[in-house]
């Protein structure tokens, strides 16, 4: 009886611990970050990000990709000072069209934009790979995929639903 309880116990405080990791978690995402907060702040509340890129005004880019399971790739720009000028989630699909340039972004614009993609493919039609990244819009699971050929240079974008099962039924069929 007492390593049933104990094991009670210890299951409890898993579950306990479970929830304020999952609880501080969600108080550190890179969508609660400020403008005008410092980048150092930033580093520290967030950790190490996915990506830096330099910014042509002097600031930083730092970018928080949840790529390849997650849907969000978070942008943090500073200025030359060190402080937040603005964050984005962009894997947006309403800045889609005014963001990706084909004929003129290159690997490292799309790096620069949306980070390091979920995967990628190859297609016999295309001489180049196509990135895909994953991201949601509204309730709807959907996949952003980037043409670049073999130069290195965007040659086109589409995007679509992402074909995912639907979730299994509980065990006890609730």
């Amino acid at each position: 009886m007492r390593c049933a309880a104990r094991a009670s116990r210890s299951g409890w405080l898993a579950g306990l611990l479970a929830a304020l990791v999952a609880l501080l978690a969600a108080c550190a995402s890179p969508a609660s970050i400020a403008p005008g907060t410092p980048a150092a702040q930033v580093l520290q509340t967030l950790g190490a990000p996915t990506g830096r890129y330099p910014a042509p005004e002097g600031g930083e880019r730092l970018q928080y990709s949840m790529q390849p399971a997650g849907q969000q790739v978070f942008n943090v720009d500073t200025d030359a000072q060190g402080r937040v000028l603005r964050t984005e989630q962009a894997l947006s699909e309403a800045l889609f069209g005014q963001r990706i340039l084909p004929n003129a972004w290159t690997r490292a614009d799309v790096l620069r934009e949306y980070g390091r993609p979920a995967r990628t493919m190859g297609v016999h039609s295309f001489d180049g790979d196509i990135w895909v990244w994953r991201y949601l819009d509204g309730p709807t699971w959907r996949l952003l995929f980037i043409d670049i050929d073999r130069a290195g240079v965007v040659r086109g974008w589409s995007n679509g639903d992402e074909d995912l099962p639907d979730p299994p039924d509980p065990p006890d069929g609730r």
